[in-house]
């Protein structure tokens, strides 16, 4: 699970999602019974505010390039998680639980995997896939229940952890002193530490080093590594002076150097490294090498980089047909010619996806002092087969070029959490009582917000459309008191109260979002009808396998591994735009 690709942010917002919700089946090619799923579990066109989690003030998103499941981290510290639960990915018997339905997020509290209370002292848990080691426990078949990853040290001394990202075979820690440790395995140079272990085993087998603890990446061990993103198979690092540094599998030239040679320890990039001269104090000049990259991140074959002016660059393969694709990949780094001008704050790569948020600068108006410019979403991607792109209910599900995304017009993203087939989006909603940010520079107050820009956000549509069993009259009073006093509608669970009736009575209809008193107190709550799993750890994991993989195959339809299982939640409908926020109930 790779971190939010930039510092630390206070801000939270909530999860707005789209593409494939039918986990399963998300990536396979034969799809039983198809059209009953996509009426059960559709593939939604555009953005839709999450109801289970629309009450969550969601700190961070996160989920893999490969993965089809998601974590979402509160400002509290809890984690919602839904999605696959294939080899036990989100914790549970997969025997159990297929799947954990995103109307009924499992909710997991720190301290119900053995961490203090009210403490931040950097351990990692993991759970899931563990053939070759990548979990931190001796290779078996997978962790059943998230299990402490013991021996985060150097020198005896214990590291703080605070990012992760994860291949198909490995995973990395980052701490917060700036050192990377690596676990899995070792066959293509994934763990950086210059060997493979390559070997013939009994059966004239070939077989190469599993690590299954912490093994610090020492060639970047005087460097002060600040984020960390891993593609299926590679990697990157990006330091404090903005050097970045790839390591692992290099087919399709994913880490752009050139060539498709694998590298078994971390390598600089040239190209992000430029001189700049300097005057000494006595006159003379002084020549000096600096870097220049700000963010990463990684695709299934992939990798980008966002250098310190805001400009996008891409290498490797990227799409299917063309310019970027298998047969012709980008072997360096290359800009994006419809983005040039773009000052990327953000960037995401799902399994077909790409995604970048940068400043809306459509007008040359500057901003209003105090307001703060409006972000605009790009997304592109070919063969996005479930919608993940989100372009809208009569648009095209795939874009070979650099896209504005229209339904998030006027919607303020902050992060993106692009999967395999589903996307996520960290979005902030307005506050009901300062002014908008517009794209011509001005500032509207929210009186004028709700009535023209401010209702992009209240007319974006929730999901699942419905609730089921949603009673008709005042959960209170029980009463129809006519059109002049309709019920008020919670955001989430769609239970509607006079305002007369709720204690404290309201005088007006708020503005912005309102929730009930039941939703207010159990945030993250299952939506009626579906009931949330709870957390119980596992004692073991599952016997040892000596499972091989061929990284060489077709490297994207490995994540689409599903396992058959138990059952799931009630039937769900289509999307479907909604009416404003917090308003009176129709009758």
């Amino acid at each position: 699970m790779a971190a939010e690709n930039g510092s630390e942010d206070t801000r939270w917002g909530r999860v707005l999602i789209c593409g494939g919700t039918d986990w399963p089946r998300l990536g396979k090619r034969d799809k039983p019974n198809a059209k009953e799923d996509e009426e059960e579990h559709p593939d939604l066109p555009e953005p839709h505010i999450l109801r289970s989690l629309g009450n969550v003030k969601a700190r961070s998103i996160h989920t893999s390039c490969s993965g089809c499941h998601f974590v979402v981290l509160d400002t509290g510290g809890a984690a919602y998680l839904f999605g696959r639960n294939t080899f036990s990915s989100l914790g549970l018997d997969p025997s159990h639980y297929e799947c954990v339905s995103e109307n009924a997020p499992m909710k997991l509290l720190p301290t119900e995997l053995g961490a203090s209370t009210k403490t931040n002292d950097g351990n990692v848990w993991a759970a899931g896939d563990n053939r070759f080691g990548q979990c931190g426990q001796p290779p078996s078949a997978q962790v059943g229940g998230f299990k402490q990853i013991s021996g985060l040290a150097i020198d005896g001394e214990r590291e703080h952890a605070i990012m992760a990202s994860a291949g198909i075979t490995f995973s990395l820690v980052l701490t917060r002193s700036g050192r990377v440790f690596a676990l899995g395995s070792a066959e293509k140079g994934q763990l950086g530490n210059g060997a493979t272990g390559e070997r013939i085993t009994t059966g004239n087998k070939t077989a190469f080093d599993l690590v299954d603890e912490p093994l610090l990446i020492r060639s970047l061990a005087d460097k002060k590594i600040v984020q960390i993103a891993s593609g299926q198979q590679h990697s990157l690092a990006l330091d404090d002076q903005g050097y970045i540094y790839v390591w692992g599998y290099n087919g399709y030239c994913r880490l752009g150097l050139g060539n498709q040679v694998d590298r078994l320890r971390p390598e600089v990039v040239p190209q992000f490294i430029t001189e700049v001269v300097t005057q000494k104090e006595d006159g003379d000049k002084e020549k000096k090498e600096v870097g220049t990259a700000k963010l990463i991140a990684a695709g299934p074959t992939n990798s980008v980089v966002v250098d310190k002016q805001g400009m996008y660059w891409l290498a490797g393969k990227w799409k299917n047909s063309g310019d970027g694709s298998s047969g012709s990949p980008y072997t360096t780094f290359r800009y994006i010619q419809d983005i040039m001008a773009c000052k990327v704050v953000h960037a995401a790569c799902g399994g077909v996806t790409h995604w970048v948020l940068t400043p809306d600068e459509s007008d040359e108006k500057p901003a209003a002092p105090g307001t703060q410019v409006p972000i605009m979403t790009v997304a592109w991607g070919q063969n996005a087969s479930n919608c993940e792109l989100g372009l809208g209910v009569d648009e095209p599900k795939s874009a070979t070029k650099p896209t504005r995304h229209v339904p998030l017009d006027g919607i303020d993203v902050i992060q993106i959490a692009a999967g395999q087939n589903t996307t996520l989006f960290l979005a902030r909603p307005p506050p009901p009582d300062a002014p908008a940010p517009q794209a011509n520079g001005g500032a509207k107050t929210a009186e004028d917000e709700d009535e023209e820009e401010g209702d992009k956000w209240s007319n974006l549509p929730r999901y699942p459309e419905e609730v089921v069993d949603t009673p008709e009259l005042c959960l209170v009073c029980g009463k129809d008191n006519g059109d002049d006093d309709s019920p008020l509608e919670c955001e989430k669970c769609d239970n509607p109260y006079h305002l007369s009736c709720l204690n404290p009575p309201l005088k007006a209809i708020p503005d912005g979002e309102w929730f009930c008193p039941k939703c207010e107190a159990t945030p993250g709550a299952a939506l009626r009808g579906y009931t949330a799993p709870s957390y119980k750890k596992s004692a073991s994991g599952s016997e040892p396998t000596s499972a091989a993989m061929d990284v060489d195959e077709d490297e994207e339809d490995k994540g689409g591994r599903g396992s058959s299982g138990g059952g799931r939640g009630g039937k769900r409908k289509a999307s479907g735009a909604d009416a404003k926020g917090a308003k009176k109930k129709k009758q």
